[in-house]
């Protein structure tokens, strides 16, 4: 599969199918590979993207912290945009590629026809909720450095399935990626113009909450719960879900 190098970072990413392009974003500790059981159903109409971010699975694992960050993630996605010929996509992503998704609709709203936010948090508005956010970040940095990979073995099922080269870029990047610096991602749900889903496990409940908000704040966006799913929905239902988000995309046709 081939990959591209970004600031000298090399990104790896697999290109499945033909028609528009919809790129896919995993979750914190997660790899691309969380997806194999959409490439079927997804590539059948479309040029499904998918990647692992820095720091993860078969990517460049930088020992820069400061390599690490939300503004690099959306950049690498652009760049990934690129280099399939794609000027803009359907840009999706579970968890912490749901939040990144958003957060390239921010910065590239000419680039995104729709959005999949599955699983997923928008932000927060309060600075003491953000502080406590990042506090367990930090946590899990720390825990990453003294456990090792091991300690994903216990995590939900997209992070407990997943290969790393090693934990320190994943400590990187729940430093850099998964903590916030400010509300600009949740304050701009009101400003989404393009079509949106926005899915959620009915057992994923710290997410419940929150694809309630996103589907209230974001204009005509259609939010849909899979029945006994917890945080990976894809992968808990994955005939569920697939079904979902094909009759999705079949709206944007």
């Amino acid at each position: 599969m081939p990959t591209l190098t970004r600031d000298g970072v090399a990104l790896y990413y697999e290109v499945h199918g033909a028609g528009p392009t919809l790129l896919l974003s995993h979750g914190f500790s997660a790899t691309s590979a969380m997806w194999q059981g959409q490439i079927a159903a997804l590539a059948a109409t479309h040029q499904l993207v998918l990647w692992d971010m820095r720091g993860h699975g078969q990517s460049d694992y930088p020992a820069d912290p400061a390599a690490y960050s939300a503004a690099a993630t959306v950049a690498d996605m652009a760049a990934i945009l690129d280099a399939v010929g794609a000027d803009a996509a359907i840009i999706g992503g579970l968890s912490l590629g749901g939040y990144m998704s958003l957060a390239f609709h921010r910065a590239h709203p000419d680039r995104t026809q729709a959005l999949l936010i599955i699983d997923t948090g928008p932000g927060f508005k309060k600075d003491d909720a953000r502080a406590a956010w990042n506090q367990r970040a930090l946590g899990t940095a720390a825990k990453l450095e003294a456990e090792g990979l091991a300690m994903l073995q216990s995590a939900s099922a997209e992070r407990a399935g997943s290969r790393h080269r090693n934990a320190q870029g994943l400590a990187h990047a729940a430093r850099g990626m998964l903590t916030q610096q400010n509300a600009d991602v949740i304050e701009s749900l009101p400003n989404i113009a393009v079509p949106s889903l926005v899915l959620v496990g009915s057992r994923d409940t710290p997410f419940l909450a929150a694809a309630d908000y996103m589907a209230g704040k974001i204009p005509g966006a259609t939010k849909v719960v899979i029945p006994d799913a917890g945080h990976a929905a894809n992968i808990d239902q994955p005939a569920g879900f697939n079904a979902a988000v094909t009759a999705f995309l079949a709206t944007l046709t």
